[in-house]
């Protein structure tokens, strides 16, 4: 797409393409704290989407779609990484939820529901799910986080050198199973939630439309599915398990 003067006609490409920064603007949410405005989100996609145009060359092989997303996606997460994803006390809270539902999955041999989680917790059914979607995106970490650049990623900004490396915990088949295993006994409702999620790709409405239930609710079951991998990976975790290992990113020979 290029003007008469043979120069790239950015205007175009910005029409053609705004849909798909508001797509992936839209899909990110289900995983982004409730406080995050998605205006903002798609404003730094659409600045990440000039970046491109600006940038992409023919000659280095890939689609322009293909290489656009990219880069608004990187802008997105530029833009959310600096700010902070959720208070303290919604974290405690969501740590609570989430030892809860390992204590009463070991007392009665399954899946506790949500009345019987919020009954363990002291809480009314409609707080429970106020709490699950107000948290959603807790301690998210994007795989973009992993790679390597030139500037400070996040995970070096906010992991201390002792901790073990992320990635590895990701990539231990061990683990892989354990997740495999985890998602297949979730409840059939939260299951789906999170196949329309990440296999299909859909955004909260359509999952909403699909489930006949509004966005907050698609939140809420995500959410709580979250939850419950987290609680069944729990043993896994690096602090925890039998992956724990000092990071030597910072240790010389």
């Amino acid at each position: 797409m290029y003007t008469a003067k043979g120069q790239v006609d950015t205007d175009t490409y910005i029409q053609r393409y705004a849909p798909l920064v508001k797509r992936i603007a839209h899909h990110m949410m289900v995983r982004l704290p409730a406080s995050v405005d998605v205006g903002d989100i798609i404003q730094a996609g659409m600045i990440g989407l000039l970046d491109a145009v600006r940038r992409y060359q023919v000659s280095q092989g890939a689609e322009f779609e293909t290489y656009a997303i990219q880069r608004i996606r990187g802008a997105m997460l530029d833009e959310l990484r600096q700010n902070d994803w959720l208070p303290r006390g919604l974290r405690r809270d969501m740590r609570r939820i989430e030892a809860m539902i390992s204590q009463l999955e070991q007392r009665n041999g399954r899946q506790p529901n949500e009345k019987e989680l919020a009954d363990a917790l002291g809480m009314s059914l409609p707080d429970y799910q106020t709490t699950l979607q107000e948290a959603r995106g807790y301690q998210i970490v994007y795989f973009e986080d992993f790679s390597d650049s030139d500037d400070e990623n996040f995970l070096d900004r906010h992991c201390p050198d002792t901790h073990p490396n992320p990635l590895e915990f990701l990539e231990d088949e061990r683990v892989r199973a354990a997740l495999i295993e985890a998602i297949d006994v979730l409840p059939e409702r939260e299951k789906l939630v999170m196949g329309l999620y990440y296999e299909q790709e859909l955004n909260l409405r359509e999952i909403g439309e699909v489930l006949g239930v509004s966005e907050s609710r698609v939140c809420q079951l995500h959410s709580q599915a979250v939850a419950r991998l987290r609680a069944k990976l729990k043993p896994w975790a690096p602090e925890h398990g039998p992956l724990t290992r000092a990071k030597n990113k910072h240790v010389t020979a």
